[in-house]
């Protein structure tokens, strides 16, 4: 399945490229004109989800508890901070291969143990 993201202001652009290298459609919060803006989270949210678009985010704790209180989304893939750009980009994609939809879905990508 390739995937439409929208990825938020913290999530690096070294990933977003190696996945649209792998196929996917992502759209970051700096080719919106939302960078840098303070754009509360939920309103990412609502902003992805009227683009029918996944959230890319670094930012665990605050879209695991937007996920619980607000499910009716178009996805939500939280990942570790992971230098390794081209390896994070690789398991976001494996991630999302095992789904048919991403519709809801709150999945974790998180960095290898070493």
């Amino acid at each position: 399945m390739m995937a439409q993201f929208y990825s938020n202001e913290n999530f690096p652009l070294q990933v977003v490229e190696a996945l649209r290298e792998l196929g996917h459609d992502v759209l970051t919060s700096l080719d919106t004109g939302n960078a840098n803006a303070r754009v509360a989270d939920s309103d990412v949210l609502a902003y992805a989800t009227s683009l029918n678009r996944a959230v890319l985010t670094l930012n665990r704790r605050d879209f695991i508890a937007l996920h619980a209180t607000a499910p009716l989304h178009d996805g939500i893939i939280v990942c570790t901070v992971d230098r390794d750009y081209a390896g994070q980009a690789n398991r976001i994609n494996d991630s999302v291969q095992g789904c048919s939809s991403l519709r809801g879905q709150l999945l974790r990508v998180h960095r290898p143990n070493k």
